[in-house]
């Protein structure tokens, strides 16, 4: 069927409100718009669903999600009677739409006798993954675009691990959407009457206590943040999200004495209205924390995106407040939870770290300096829940931290998928053991350089919106990988990783071998200078992002290597 079909099949659809229509009418005469929004259906992936929200079939609205909750359902029903007893939970966040989208997620997995557990308000992304192990249910669906501009939404789908969903059940679902009519394959039932029936239930507060405490569980040494509770400040943006409630009050019960959140950030809303990104990789969305740590006289700056699950930070240095990338607050957390953990006598004689294979290395440094195994999974948290799942399994580690270059952080394994609400607690408690040694946070990172060496990341977004942008990175990808190029920014490539098929190429020899991982689409250079100059798609975002990862003497000699190579990524944007 073609975009023109589609567009039709929709306008007819008596499934469709008037105002739909009128929003279809008023693009009748614009083909372009038409082709963006019906050229394909959104791609169901592992990470679910994303995208701008409107009427359409390549957008996000309550068609797409009954679409796509039908065939998750289809495949839940698949496994029997008791998969459909065990349920589903579901969770939404602050966007615009999220509760509709919700119920109407609710409403299509009881028209297809499934019992689903709804939360009572917005709730953090891990809360969910730690509700669906709690509960002992089959899957999970969370309605939230992360941390995405307003005019996105998503549908992340999660399984019975807590974790995002596998590829295999992913490519079930994907493929169960194919068979299904969009409007008229859809089973229903009322919202209201499948809660009084008690088919749909709600959950909240029972569930809420028994996820702070095991958040509050985590705390290593809670007598260094009574020691310097007196004295420690830290400023708290939710960034109009759903942390407002619990960082601060894990925070609090932590012992934190000096906590200001925004005031205006506190204020739930799905447009933002106080940035234009709610994303903590930002600085320019912490521009009201800047103002009120300098009111304050705070030492730290705590961030955490809309559905909590991403957290950034700024700290002080000398009368500024300077960004601590993703990268940087990784190995911060790392190096503080292993040596705390030994002080305290707690950590796990078989302790591991998971890490993605576009994060520092510098954690590898820090893992082997300290006795720590370390290992490389694709980038996603469910990946590291794989590898967590059949370490539990063979009894052979136990996984104490997990983390992404993007802000990701996962500190033991209740929850299995990013947790800003856990990571803001160890981050406070980390400032309050570094603020006794008469040091910040930026202070503590100079400490890590001079003792694990020099690295420096730099991750490029080279965004690539519609159709056409599509069209433009999978070419993209296909030059790189058929015609890979020898040298990069002046400096030969020695190795080329192409993880899709898991073949590792020696470009001076030609000898090819296999890599450990394989299956996810990223092309990994190692350099003559031991740089790694890492490409590929982003999962969620229109997006080609390239990771660059040096090593130096210093941190200027550092600097100097990222620009060489910043120069050459820009080139790829053709």
């Amino acid at each position: 069927m073609s975009y023109i079909d589609e567009y039709n099949k929709w306008f007819q659809s008596p499934s469709l409100s008037a105002e739909e229509r009128a929003e279809l009418k008023s693009i009748a005469n614009d083909p372009k718009e038409i082709e963006d929004r019906f050229f394909a259906p959104l791609s169901f992936g592992t990470a679910g669903l994303r995208g701008i929200m409107g009427t359409g079939l390549h957008r996000m609205n309550i068609h797409v999600i009954r679409h796509a909750t039908q065939g998750f359902a289809s495949l839940i029903r698949a496994l029997g009677p008791d998969a459909a007893g065990r349920g589903v939970i579901i969770c939404y966040d602050c966007r615009k739409n999220s509760p509709l989208f919700a119920r109407e997620a609710a409403s299509v997995m009881a028209g297809n006798g499934i019992k689903v557990r709804i939360f009572d308000a917005l709730r953090p992304t891990p809360e969910l993954s730690f509700a669906i192990r709690e509960y002992g249910a089959i899957a999970g669906i969370n309605i939230t675009a992360s941390h995405n501009t307003k005019e996105y939404n998503g549908y992340k789908v999660y399984w019975e691990d807590g974790a995002q969903l596998p590829p295999e059940h992913a490519g079930a679902v994907a493929s169960e959407m194919a068979k299904i009519d969009i409007f008229t394959g859809v089973k229903l039932k009322n919202y209201e009457k499948a809660l009084a029936e008690g088919q749909i239930e709600l959950i909240g507060e029972e569930i809420d206590r028994k996820f702070l405490d095991k958040v509050l569980a985590h705390a290593i040494d809670r007598e260094c943040v009574r020691k310097a509770a007196d004295n420690l400040k830290i400023v708290y943006t939710p960034f109009h999200g759903t942390g407002y409630r619990f960082v601060p009050e894990v925070l609090k019960k932590l012992g934190i004495k000096h906590l200001y959140p925004v005031p205006e950030q506190m204020v739930l809303d799905g447009d933002f209205p106080t940035v234009k990104s709610p994303n903590p990789e930002y600085p320019e969305g912490f521009h009201l924390a800047i103002e009120l740590a300098r009111e304050k006289d705070a030492s730290l700056i705590i961030g955490t995106d809309p559905d909590s699950d991403r957290l950034g930070i700024m700290v002080k240095k000398g009368d500024n407040y300077i960004s601590i990338s993703g990268n940087q607050l990784g190995v911060l957390l790392m190096d503080y939870i292993i040596n705390a953990r030994k002080a305290a006598g707690t950590l796990p004689g078989n302790a591991a770290v998971l890490k993605s294979i576009v994060t520092t290395k510098m954690s590898d440094k820090i893992a082997h300096m300290n006795g720590v195994y370390i290992e490389d999974t694709f980038t996603g948290f469910k990946f590291m829940a794989e590898r967590i799942k059949e370490f539990e399994a063979s009894g052979e580690k136990k996984v104490i931290f997990s983390y992404e270059e993007s802000y990701g952080y996962m500190v033991g394994d209740f929850v299995r998928d990013k947790d800003a609400v856990t990571a803001s607690m160890l981050v406070a408690e980390m400032a309050a053991s570094y603020h006794l040694k008469g040091m910040t946070l930026y202070d503590a990172m100079q400490s890590l350089y001079e003792k694990y060496g020099y690295h420096c990341e730099k991750t490029l977004n080279l965004v690539m919106p519609g159709l056409d942008g599509l069209k433009k990175m999978r070419k993209l990808m296909e030059t790189l990988r058929t015609q890979p190029p020898k040298e990069i920014g002046g400096t030969a490539v020695l190795r080329l990783t192409d993880y899709l098929p898991g073949t590792v190429l020696d470009v001076k020899s030609g000898a090819a071998a296999e890599s450990r991982l394989r299956g996810s689409n990223v092309l990994y250079f190692e350099l003559e200078d031991g740089t790694d100059f890492i490409v590929r798609p982003s999962g969620t975002e229109p997006k080609i992002k390239v990771y660059i990862m040096v090593k130096g003497q210093c941190a200027d000699d550092c600097g100097e290597k990222i620009s060489v190579y910043e120069k050459y990524a820009k080139t790829l944007e053709g």
